[in-house]
């Protein structure tokens, strides 16, 4: 099947094809994916990234070349990041892959900074640095950017950028790693998944220490956590109700 390259800074993967379709997540320029199907307007495609399938808008997607070879030179680093694509400008959000390949109808010119994933050792000291400046981000679900994200779509971006790939949602991720028993054994960068009522994982976030969280709840926020879940920092009321805490970074 022919892949494709996603062409504007953000696109919205569908449900269905279909422009009133619930997004169910995102596609960022410079990610790529296969075709399973196509309409008029829309490709289904199957995310490299993550997985993940869905319906794109063909023209926010450009067909690869047969054997096109993607290089990815690194990740933006800011929360905007202004490039030149094919001579025309465009702004890039934090965390968008820096790419490039032989093909001169795909030339992207980008001089701002950049962080190699390889080189990003996985800290409390560079875990602070990296989620902050999602802070204040609005929650949009299916979002995988700063220009709007959800739960598990904020803990996906944070990870890639320590060269860790973690599943789509939050009920995958929670199937990643060892679990931790106690919160109070809980380390900077492990995860805290929470349920609903009837069990079902609906919500993670990121510890930051056992008694503080960053999660994209309305917006990207710090909150108190404690062994019952989550309190709001504004409301005092409780949110979430914990269910597991799970280290990817063992």
């Amino acid at each position: 099947m022919a892949e494709v390259i996603c062409v504007v800074p953000v696109a919205p993967i569908r449900a269905e094809g279909s422009h009133r379709a619930e997004m169910v997540s995102q596609i960022l320029f410079g990610e790529t994916a296969t075709i399973i199907h196509e309409t008029k307007d829309f490709y289904q495609i199957h995310m490299h990234q993550d997985g993940y399938e869905g319906w794109c808008q063909k023209l926010q997607l450009q067909i690869l070349p047969e054997g096109a070879t993607i290089i990815t030179k690194g990740y933006t680093t800011n929360w905007v990041n202004n490039a030149v694509f094919n001579g025309h400008p465009i702004q890039l959000p934090l965390g968008t892959p820096i790419v490039s390949d032989a093909q001169a109808n795909f030339v992207l010119t980008y001089t701002e900074a950049s962080l190699d994933p390889t080189n990003n050792v996985f800290t409390p000291e560079a875990l602070e640095i990296v989620v902050k400046q999602f802070l204040g981000t609005a929650y949009l679900w299916g979002g995988r950017s700063v220009f709007g994200i959800d739960c598990s779509g904020f803990v996906q971006m944070v990870f890639k950028l320590f060269n860790y790939k973690l599943p789509r949602d939050a009920y995958q991720q929670a199937e990643m790693g060892e679990a931790i028993g106690f919160l109070a054994e809980a380390k900077p960068g492990d995860l805290a998944f929470f349920d609903n009522e009837q069990g079902k994982i609906i919500h993670v976030g990121i510890l930051l220490s056992p008694n503080q969280i960053i999660h994209a709840s309305a917006v990207v926020r710090i909150d108190p956590i404690d062994q019952a879940g989550i309190v709001s920092s504004s409301t005092g009321i409780r949110t979430h109700q914990l269910r597991t805490i799970r280290r990817v970074v063992l």
